[in-house]
């Protein structure tokens, strides 16, 4: 999808995949396939290339210092990007910039994960490992120290947090270019599904202005401190304390064009793989404003539809205006293979649209 936003503009990618079968392979004329853990396939593949960027955020961080070193431009740079990799260094960071965070601490057994519950206000946690989780992998809700034997098996740093009783979950969405220009998306709320995105509806429907507006100043103070250049999300929670205000708090940092910002492909006037594509360059950046009163993406998960050209007659038929976009992934259950974007000014009725071609697409719907 980042490939497609630089065609307009004549941009040439190389692509470094792990197998032919990677959806970006199937498009991206110029592949190189090869282990992006591996220093020498990194700097053979990065010679002629005039920048870097990535769709995840598991390149080794002293790989990416490597390739500065070598004089090539790595966008974000992995001083940056280490803030997405290990969320131990973001929870410290974003604790020492004041950033409005849950109650967390690296914790090194069960026995002091009890301790950290009894600090605060006891079972259940969350664990999480400090790197390579997404998706709701790497990530375990503990009731009790029993519980929490089996995140520490793998030997990595576990990290743990408070739970927090959240109303909802929020995205902010900005962009951000080498020189400090940045534009913000407005923020979105984002649906979960057994730790998964299911559906993003852009703007959040009855988010506060002055709420929203705290939530995009976050995002623009992360990015600015963080030194991100391209697009950062920054997952959030909405909370309501003891007095009933309604506040913030950061979950997640993803570097890289992000699931809570596909609606911008057809919801906003210019999408977050275009505007990445801009920062990464170093051009200036397009108008982040959407494009109608309310867009809604549906990712479709899993499933199995055994034809799926008369899948899109139906969904094509009963909605004009829908958007597909389908990954050429393997069908796995609970994967993400595709979305599909729908924008009106009738929230109900876009938000169904949205749930009826996702669905069918999956083949949890039939009529």
């Amino acid at each position: 999808m980042t490939h497609e936003a630089g065609i307009p503009l004549g941009i040439r990618f190389k692509l470094l995949s792990d197998t032919p079968q990677d959806s970006a392979a199937q498009v991206v004329g110029d592949v190189v396939v090869g282990d992006y853990r591996d220093l020498d396939t990194l700097r053979e593949f990065a010679r002629g290339c005039d920048v870097i960027t990535f769709d995840h955020e598991h390149v080794p961080t002293e790989h990416l210092r490597a390739l500065e070193a070598d004089g090539i431009p790595v966008r974000p740079g992995p001083d940056a990007l280490v803030h997405a990799q290990d969320k131990g260094v973001m929870r410290a960071k974003l604790t020492e910039i004041g950033a409005p965070c849950p109650r967390h601490r690296i914790v090194s057994d069960p026995a002091d994960v009890e301790a950290f519950a009894a600090e605060g206000s006891g079972f259940p946690v969350i664990l999480k490992t400090v790197r390579g989780g997404y998706d709701g992998k790497g990530v375990w809700f503990v009731r009790s120290a029993k519980d929490a034997e089996e995140p520490f098996r793998a030997g990595v740093p576990v990290l743990a947090e408070e739970k927090v009783d959240f109303t909802r979950e929020l995205a902010a969405n900005i962009v951000r270019s080498p020189h400090g220009q940045a534009v913000a998306y407005p923020v979105v709320e984002s649906i979960q599904v057994d730790g998964v995105c299911d559906t993003v509806i852009a703007p959040a429907p009855g988010l506060s202005e002055e709420l929203s507006a705290q939530a995009q100043n976050l995002a623009l103070r992360i990015a600015k401190e963080l030194d991100v250049v391209g697009h950062l999300a920054v997952e959030l929670f909405e909370a309501v304390d003891a007095e009933g205000n309604h506040r913030i708090l950061v979950n997640e940092l993803a570097m890289r064009p992000h699931n809570s910002g596909h609606w911008t492909q057809d919801g906003a006037i210019t999408s977050q793989f275009a505007n990445h594509v801009r920062a990464v360059l170093d051009l200036p950046l397009g108008d982040p404003r959407p494009r109608a009163e309310w867009t809604v993406m549906a990712n479709v998960l899993g499933g199995d539809y055994p034809d799926m050209y008369s899948a899109y007659l139906h969904c094509m038929a009963r909605d004009p205006q829908l958007k597909i976009h389908m990954y050429g992934k393997d069908v796995k259950p609970g994967r993400k293979v595709g979305h599909v974007n729908t924008y009106g000014d009738d929230l109900a009725d876009v938000r169904e649209r949205a749930a009826h071609a996702a669905g069918y697409l999956r083949g949890t719907i039939t009529e």
